[in-house]
């Protein structure tokens, strides 16, 4: 996994600028009538958000530095890998969700605490107790259904899918759609192993 390879974070942080100027360029692609014709049309370029698992979540990051068009951000679980992560986001919205295990404050290895220092718009810091590097994911969810649940990992597949799309979702809603979602607020008794943390 990307995300584990602390001794490659030089490279890795080529990767996610690399990544970063490819998800533009898809953006570019989507809203130009020109080159995409009527499905350019389908796309409100004030609602561009970006979220991605692992080594997509720094590329979230990073994408949303780099293109102003990028109004919202999560990571999943991933390490920024960039000495800069969370520099030129400005006041916008960024959400970071990982396993606890790894992601908490004080976790060795984890480079989150630099980044949630430079976010300074609405941000979040969840960690999810017993979760696993790919429990934010649909594998989990497919494992189960074919299984093979992973019994390393205590939440089954369907309880986080169900976590993951219940915040990523809420998160989108309220930035994106101005629709109020509480869930953001802090703790609830319903998903009692997710933790907001605010260092």
């Amino acid at each position: 996994m990307a995300c584990e390879a602390a001794d490659q974070r030089p490279e890795l942080a080529t990767v996610v600028r690399g990544r970063a100027a490819g998800l533009s360029f898809v953006i570019d692609q989507l809203t130009d009538r020109r080159t995409a014709g009527a499905p350019a049309r389908m796309i409100d370029s004030r609602r561009i958000e970006a979220a991605g698992h692992s080594i997509g979540g720094a590329t979230a990051a990073a994408t949303m530095a780099a293109d102003r068009r990028v109004r919202a951000g999560v990571d999943l679980d991933g390490d920024f890998f960039v000495d800069d992560a969370g520099d030129g986001l400005g006041r916008r919205p960024f959400m970071m969700v990982g396993a606890e295990n790894t992601h908490a404050p004080g976790s060795d290895g984890t480079d989150w605490a630099g980044a949630w220092d430079r976010l300074h718009g609405w941000k979040r810091w969840l960690t999810v107790e017993g979760a696993g590097h790919l429990s934010f994911t649909d594998f989990p969810q497919l494992g189960d259904r074919l299984g093979l649940p992973d019994p390393t990992v205590p939440p089954s597949g369907e309880r986080s899918w169900h976590l993951t799309r219940d915040y990523v979702h809420a998160f989108f809603d309220l930035h994106l759609r101005g629709i109020p979602r509480p869930l953001l607020d802090g703790p609830t008794a319903s998903r009692p192993e997710v933790e907001f943390h605010r260092p």
